[in-house]
Formats: structure tokens, C-alpha cells, sequence
């Protein structure tokens, strides 16, 4: 009951005063002429309650973007005692995901505090960070938490008993671009676990590493939270600007790319910062900013 009367209190709060911007949507479906792949969009100011969506509700994968979900449960483990922030964690290579990761440079017995693996899941978007922590909370404690937090679709799909099906579709984890903005307000307004939670999660969510797409395109010294997701054939972001003018949070996500390529002209990731652009601009119509001649190189994350 606790949790239905928080949720229905929530979805009020956002829905009371949201309406459609007709000339906001005009500018989207303009920006997203033409791209060779499914594109999802949604956009919510939270001062004056503009919206704006395109196939905001439909599913597409999250790639990297579910760390937050696991950003979540981790907290819900740690507001009930079950675990502590900065509590000793032993790495063991069996923990290993292959790639580039800095925890993938630890030795069998190594010690870290979960605070610090927490923050690389995010800011880096560590792979075995995640895994690890996912792991440590539980997918299916996980995918409890959103349910009950009134998430119909977000789930987190890899190593979680059930759901093998829809990961060979979606992989890791599954959203719409709707519910990643709404988990991004609930931890903005200090709804998601408790306040003291929230506040320690955005302050993670501020600290990101991989700034190329959608912040290049946002003044550095304006404060955004986000959450980026990369695979071949999707790419996405989510992010929460907190703007001169009034906050906004929006998500993109594309599927079934035809460029799959790595490289800073990728189709999906110049969409990105395109759209990221546009929304600024709108928001925040006398700004005069622009990324600086010459920056492009200083953006070579990878």
C-alpha cells in the first residue's frame, strides 16, 4: 500500500501540469528526418511541465543505460542495513568481464570499497563494476524494485533466471525512453529510495565520464546529470540538465542502426548531439554558447 500511494502520488506530480509541445515535437521529427534506424524520444520540463515524444513508450535496449536501475537497487540494499556504502569488497578474477575496465587491471584479492565500484559503474560505465554489483544486490531484486516502483517495462534481462528470451531481443536490459526520464525525476525530487539516497545518486550521476555525445553539446559549467548506452546497433543517452531556466531531463534511444561503425560520425551519436543541441537552444533561447573551435579532439573519450 506504501509503495502504491508513493507511486500514484509521483505519477500526479508529473502528470498534472505535463502537456505536449506541438512546436517541440515539429522540431524533433525534423531533427530525426531521415536517420537509418528506429528512434525513441522523450522530453519533459519540469518547470513548466512541456513535453514532447516520439515512440516514447515503446521498449528498446538499454545497453549501459540499465546501470542505473542497478545504481537503485544497490541503494535499496543499503537504506535497509543489507549493505553499507563503504563497506570492503574482495575482486575475484572470476568477477572479470573482458574488455577495457579499470577494475579489469585488479588482482585476485585485491580490496575496494563498494562506494568507489558504485562510482565506476557509472562515471566509467565499468562493465565489471556492474556486474559485480548486480551480482552482489540480485537482477531479480532488481527488477522487484522497479515493479514496485510502478516500472512496466524496465527490467534488467542478463543473468536473471526468465528472462533469457527477451535478452536475446533487447540485451542487457530493456526501456522506453518515458521510463528512464521518469526514474532520472524520481531521483531528481528525491523520490527514489529516500531523499538522502537520491541525493548520493545524483551526485554519481554527475560525475560522467563519457561527455562526447549528448553533454558536448550542453555548457560546461551547467550542471547535467546522465547515463549513457552503446552497443553495434543502439546507442542512447539519458540526461537531466539543470538549466538557467528550469530542469529538463529527456532520453534518446535508437535501435536497429545501419552505422554501426565506432567512430565520432556514427549516425546515431551525431543524432544524439544534434537533438542535445536542439533542446538546449529551445530551453534556453538566449544562451549564445557553442561547443569551442578546436574541441573535437579534446573529446576523444575512447
Amino acid at each position: 500500500m506504501k509503495y502504491l500511494l508513493l507511486l500514484l502520488s509521483f505519477l500526479f506530480s508529473i502528470n498534472a501540469s505535463a502537456q505536449t509541445d506541438s512546436k517541440l515535437m515539429d522540431k524533433l521529427h525534423q531533427a530525426i528526418k531521415g536517420f537509418n534506424g528506429q528512434v525513441g524520444i522523450y522530453v519533459h520540463h519540469l518547470k513548466t511541465g512541456q513535453t514532447a515524444s516520439i515512440s516514447a513508450d515503446l521498449p528498446f535496449p538499454t545497453a549501459s543505460m540499465i546501470k542505473v536501475s542497478i545504481l537503485s537497487g544497490l541503494m535499496d540494499k543499503i537504506e535497509k542495513g543489507e549493505l553499507q556504502y563503504n563497506q570492503k569488497l574482495v575482486y575475484r578474477d572470476s568477477l572479470l568481464y573482458p574488455g577495457e575496465d579499470i577494475l579489469g587491471s585488479f588482482k585476485d584479492g585485491d580490496t575496494i570499497q563498494l562506494s568507489k565500484v558504485a562510482l565506476l559503474m557509472i562515471t566509467m560505465s565499468d562493465n565489471t563494476a556492474s556486474l559485480w554489483l548486480q551480482k552482489l544486490v540480485d537482477g531479480a531484486y532488481i527488477n522487484s524494485w522497479l515493479a514496485a516502483n510502478g516500472f512496466k517495462t524496465m527490467r534488467i534481462n542478463s543473468r536473471v533466471d526468465g528472462r533469457e528470451g527477451i535478452r536475446a531481443q533487447y540485451g542487457w536490459g530493456v526501456t522506453t525512453p518515458y521510463e528512464m526520464c521518469r526514474l532520472f525525476i524520481m531521483i531528481r525530487e528525491g523520490k527514489a529510495i529516500s531523499p538522502a539516497a537520491s541525493q548520493r545518486m545524483y551526485r554519481i550521476l554527475s560525475r560522467i565520464y563519457w561527455d562526447d555525445t549528448a553533454l558536448s553539446q550542453i555548457p560546461p559549467y551547467v550542471q547535467a546529470v546522465s547515463k549513457q548506452g552503446a552497443v553495434d546497433e543502439s546507442r542512447s543517452e539519458t540526461v537531466m540538465v539543470n538549466a538557467p531556466h528550469g530542469d529538463y531531463v529527456f532520453s534518446i534511444i535508437t535501435n536497429h542502426n545501419t552505422d554501426q561503425s565506432w567512430t565520432p560520425e556514427n549516425e546515431a551519436d551525431v543524432l544524439i548531439k544534434k537533438v542535445s543541441a536542439l533542446l538546449w537552444h529551445y530551453f534556453e533561447p538566449e544562451s549564445k554558447w557553442k561547443p569551442a573551435p578546436g574541441i573535437a579532439k579534446y573529446m576523444l573519450n575512447e
